[in-house]
Parts: C-alpha cells; sequence; structure tokens
C-alpha cells in the first residue's frame, strides 16, 4: 500500500473501491468521525536558536581551549561556562551596558573565576603538603585528563591480561607467518 497517497482511511477506501479488499468492519465509523490530519512539513526541520547562542559562540572563538579544559557534564546541573558566559552578556545588556562593555565584563569575570578556582586548588595541594597527606584529586580537571583517567585501566590491561596477551601473541604469530609467506614468494618469483 506504500505505493498509494494519502493516509489509511483513503487508502481502505481506494482498495474497497477496486474490489481489492473487502470493507472492514471499522470502515464506516472512520469515515463519520475521520482521525486529524496534521499539516505536513516542508521536509525541512528548523534548527533551534538561543538568544544567547550568539555569545556562546564568541565564547568559543576567544576561549577555544575552553571547550577541553571546560567539560560539559551531561549528568551535571551546572550549566558550562559558555552558557554561564552569555548568560551573563544578555544580563548586563538588559541592564542597558553596551554589547562590547557587556563581553568584556563577562570575559573578565569568567577570568577571575578560573584563576580563583586554579588558585584554591593550589591552596589544598600545599595543605595537603603540610600535612603530609597525598594532594586531594583536581576539583577542576580538563576533559582530555578525565577521558585518559578513564582509559588508565584499559590501557594497563593490555600488558598484564592474559586474554589480551594471548590475541596479541596471536597477532605477532600472523604477522610472522604473512612475512615468511611473502619472503618465500617473492623467493620462488625470481
Amino acid at each position: 500500500m506504500s505505493y498509494m497517497r494519502g493516509d489509511l482511511l483513503t487508502k481502505t477506501r481506494k482498495l474497497v473501491k477496486g474490489l481489492a479488499k473487502p470493507a472492514p468492519a471499522w470502515l464506516k465509523a472512520m469515515e463519520q468521525a475521520p482521525p486529524v490530519v496534521f499539516p505536513r512539513t516542508d521536509g525541512k526541520i528548523k534548527k533551534i536558536e538561543l538568544p544567547e547562542d550568539v555569545y556562546v559562540k564568541k565564547f568559543f572563538r576567544k576561549h577555544p581551549d575552553s571547550l577541553y579544559h571546560d567539560a560539559v557534564k551531561i549528568s551535571g546541573f551546572a550549566p558550562p561556562p559558555a552558557r554561564v558566559f552569555a548568560w551573563r552578556v544578555l544580563e548586563l545588556k538588559e541592564q542597558g551596558v553596551n554589547e562590547d562593555d557587556a563581553i568584556a565584563v563577562a570575559d573578565m569575570e569568567y577570568g577571575a573565576e578560573k584563576k580563583a578556582k586554579k588558585q584554591a586548588y593550589k591552596e589544598l595541594k600545599q595543605i595537603a603538603r603540610r600535612e603530609g597527606k597525598a594532594p586531594p584529586p583536581n576539583p577542576y580537571p580538563s576533559a582530555i585528563k578525565e577521558i585518559q583517567a578513564e582509559e588508565k585501566k584499559y590501557v594497563k590491561d593490555r600488558f598484564y591480561n592474559p586474554k589480551v596477551l594471548e590475541i596479541v601473541n596471536k597477532m605477532k604469530e600472523d604477522r610472522q607467518m604473512f612475512l615468511q609467506d611473502r619472503a618465500s614468494a617473492s623467493g620462488d618469483g625470481q
């Protein structure tokens, strides 16, 4: 029925009219109260744009390293720094501040906040060293370091896991066999 145009009611009517199908029991009821027809889209899905998106893009142009250092926590509730920056710019613009000045102020606040976080962690490490304890984990790690920490066990696993070692040895043997076959084939061809 995919070759016919229309909804289920229209398709069924055509099949019944063409004697290709007996009239189903629900056809009369559906003709009396047809289903709602929703307007079709033109096939283009409009991109959702928020008012702060312009400033988020400007933030990433100015701070491209922020993409990697300020991880976006999918399960967290804290918004990413780029959104906070954009919201602050919009807030300042609502108060009547010029756009360039608002961006400068929000940028200065972002820099100060980042510097304060680094300073606080530095002080925590110094306190831990004085007390003879291990330094606390960095509460503001870069996204790259977080990913590397997650992958660390898999990297170590390849050297000690017997199953992985078995696969590696098998691959080495296959490689050796391939090289021997190739060497013998080139020797025969001469």
